[in-house]
Order: structure tokens, then sequence, then C-alpha cells
């Protein structure tokens, strides 16, 4: 592994889940599941369609309370905050993205990811600075007045991405970010993503059930029927090499 990565796996977590379990109606989505997420780690959930990997993520990302066990993310356990703190967690430290981008397609792509900072009251020059900056880094400044429908799909994934980043957050939530997308968007999304996240230090979970998107982490976590099956750090051929 590389020294970030090394100190990512032998750091202290700054997430941390224990005995997680979730029910949907009869259909049990997480029983028991327990991981931890370290600062700078890039981190891929993988398992079969119907294993728990997005409702993980919910519930690491305070979008859902899990029925039993607990989110512990510093000093705050996230099941017990109210919902006005975790949404001011994922405005300012925790960065979302989902498989279809989700932006918001009257606002032109500068004004989506521009929003978070907007709504957390920074001026409007200095947050088109910042969301300026960020699709630049990922390569779709050019798109910055086109609206969202203009947009390839790589294209729209990276301005998720963007936006994901812009506030500096400590984690970035992805789930599937590649799963609408050919392998080559794919592969332009993540190696965005992967340099962006290692130049920052900023931490990574991502839902995959794509071995070749899970590469870019730094270790897996393998999900069965809602359990945490396997947790293995990837060779560094495999996780670095992109």
């Amino acid at each position: 592994m590389s020294t970030q990565a090394e100190q990512a796996t032998n750091g202290a977590p700054i997430l941390t889940a224990r005995g997680l379990i979730k029910s949907y109606g009869k259909s049990e989505a997480l029983c028991g599941a327990s991981v931890d997420l370290r600062a700078g780690e890039i981190l891929a959930v993988t398992g079969a369609s119907g294993s728990g990997k997005s409702t993980l993520l919910h519930c690491l990302a305070g979008i859902v309370r899990p029925d039993e066990g607990s989110v512990s993310y510093g000093h705050e356990q996230l099941d017990r905050l109210p919902e006005e703190r975790l949404s001011e967690l994922r405005r300012t430290e925790f960065g979302v993205v989902f498989q279809f981008g989700q932006l918001i397609p009257e606002l032109p792509v500068i004004d989506n990811v521009a929003l978070p900072l907007l709504l957390a009251g920074t001026a409007r020059s200095d947050a088109h600075a910042r969301a300026d900056e960020w699709l630049e880094r990922f390569g779709v400044r050019g798109q910055a007045a086109l609206r969202p429908g203009e947009l390839s799909g790589g294209q729209a994934q990276r301005a998720a991405l963007a936006r994901a980043l812009v506030t500096g957050p400590r984690i970035v939530f992805a789930d599937e970010p590649t799963g609408a997308l050919d392998s080559l968007g794919g592969e332009q999304v993540m190696t965005a993503l992967a340099h962006a996240a290692r130049e920052t230090h900023t931490a990574v979970v991502l839902i995959t059930h794509d071995a070749q998107v899970a590469a870019y982490a730094d270790r897996e976590v393998r999900l069965h029927d809602g359990a945490v099956q396997e947790s293995s750090a990837l060779p560094q051929e495999v996780s670095h090499d992109h």
C-alpha cells in the first residue's frame, strides 16, 4: 500500500457502525452489519444485489436510521441525532453521490455544483468560484452553463461528484456511481473520484457490484444477506495502479 493507504488502514476510525439491523416490512436488509471507516480511506462495499449494500450506506450517511445498532461519527451517534443536525452534516462534512447523479434539471451545472455552498450561506460569487474549480478538476468546466439534460451520463456523474466534494467533506458516500455508465465512462468517473479523494484526503464509502470499480479502493467489505461476510485490504497493484 501507499503511505496514505497505510495511514488510512492503521488510523483510528472516523465512522463506526456496530450491529446494524434494518428491516423493511418483513424483509431484513441488514442483520448485524458492523464496519469501520478511517480518514482518507476508500472503502468498497460489495455483494450481490439485495445483500444490503445501499441500506448500509444510507445508515452510515444518516439518511436512514437503523432499527437496532449504532453509527458513530466522532463523538456523535448519528442514529440519535435530530434531522436538522443530520442535514447539516450532509451539507458540510458528508458528500453523497447516487447512481443517477440526481442533479436538479432546472439549474445549470454551475449552480448544481455550488448548491451545497449556497445553502450553507456562502456568497454566490465565492460559491461559483469554488464550483468552477471542482468542475475543472473533473473535466466538465466547459459544461458549466448547460442544464443536466444536455450532458452525457459520464459528464453528469462527474458534475455530481464535483457537487459532493465542493464543500470539502470528510466523507463521500457513493452509491453505485458508475452503475448507469458504460465501461469507459465508469473508468473516467472512478479515476477522477479516486484522484480527488486521495488529493484531499477525503474518505469514500463506495457501493458497487463491479470488481473493476472496487479495485480503486484500499479495502473491501463484502456483504451477504445483510451481514459482513469478509473484510480485506486490496493488493497494491490492484488498488493504486490506475
